[in-house]
């Protein structure tokens, strides 16, 4: 199984307990994310901050419109400044993505570190060139101008 990763990094003009309480918050990630992906929350967490050993599931059209379950458990939570969404169930092999935050001059860094696999061989190798790469770097681009437009940064 190949492993790729992405990473992106961008200052937010927020404080780190911003950061914390706008990322730790599952139901606002539907805001951050395209909406022709169709990603619902269907895990009920409003109000709630994540933790450690956390479940959600969510629905999400990632190809052709066709629905699917994805379900992430928060893995390592160290509040206010990391913590770690691991796939349990959904569309990759492998899902582990790393969020942290650091307080700079002007406001918080925020790094996104994405470990991922594509099922299914060379055939999912091959789907990573022609459609999972780009795919992955739009929705964290609609992301970064997402947050900027969010923050006012």
């Amino acid at each position: 199984m190949k492993i790729y990763t992405l990473h992106r990094e961008q200052v937010l003009p927020i404080s780190l307990k911003e950061a914390w309480d706008f990322f730790s918050t599952p139901l606002n990630l539907e805001k951050i994310t395209p909406a022709e992906m169709g990603f619902v929350v269907l895990t009920d967490v409003k109000g709630k901050s994540i933790y450690k050993g956390m479940l959600i599931e969510y629905r999400v059209s990632p190809l052709l419109g066709i629905k699917m379950k994805w379900v992430t458990e928060i893995g390592d939570v160290s509040e206010p400044y990391k913590f770690v969404d691991n796939q349990l169930k959904g569309p990759y092999a492998l899902w582990e993505h790393t969020h942290t935050f650091k307080e700079v001059p002007g406001g918080v860094l925020m790094h996104d570190d994405v470990r991922y696999a594509i099922p299914l061989g060379i055939l999912g190798e091959i789907a990573h060139v022609l459609v999972v790469k780009n795919k992955l770097k739009n929705i964290f681009d609609f992301r970064g101008e997402t947050l900027k437009k969010y923050f006012k940064g």
